[in-house]
């Protein structure tokens, strides 16, 4: 059973450390800017591709080329790491935990506080998928379907609900009631 609780976060009101600077860090920044492109990031690795080293002109990502230490978790909400060093990865989760900032390690569901799930974007639509890390791979094709069969005149119809909700006079449970029956068309 999948007991994970998924939740959306606003990174443009958090600080967020990416730990690596091979494939895996550029694979999480590129998820990261993607989903909040301004989002406020650091990325420390003493190596750095240049496909990360290009984003400083179009992010909010300060790139810090050396090893990591515990001191790079100063100011810092969310670290997600994916060095090629096992040793390091253990010592990021390990120092997180010490300082209570959750953290997630790339291919290690047993060291990770949350997982990073596969994401579809329709406009103002956002459906995250997990397999409770069992299977990123599927996550990403079910992902692909999804993005498929949803149709692009849904923003409309996003924009209609909006407006009925802010034009609905009465309490909350009567306006939950109201938009229920409207959008009950979608289960027909």
């Amino acid at each position: 059973m999948n007991t994970l609780f998924p939740i959306f976060l606003k990174l443009e009101e958090l600080h967020t450390l990416v730990v690596g600077g091979g494939n895996v860090g550029l694979e999480k920044l590129e998820a990261i800017f993607r989903n909040s492109p301004k989002a406020k990031v650091t990325l420390v690795s003493p190596e750095i591709r240049e496909e990360i080293k290009a984003l400083v002109a179009h992010y909010n990502l300060n790139l810090i080329q050396e090893k990591y230490h515990i001191s790079h978790l100063e100011g810092i909400d969310l670290v997600t790491a994916g060095t090629d060093s096992k040793e390091v990865n253990r010592q990021v989760r390990d120092d997180c935990k010490t300082k209570k900032i959750l953290v997630n390690i790339a291919d290690t569901p047993d060291l990770c506080d949350f997982y990073l799930s596969s994401v579809v974007v329709k406009d103002d639509l956002k459906i995250a998928i997990s397999t409770n890390g069992k299977s990123p791979t599927f996550a990403k094709r079910f992902r692909e379907i999804l993005e498929e069969i949803i149709p692009e005149s849904l923003q409309e119809t996003l924009n209609n609900l909006q407006a009925i909700r802010n034009k609905l006079k009465g309490d909350f449970q009567s306006k939950v009631q109201k938009l229920n029956e409207i959008t009950k068309v979608m289960q027909e």
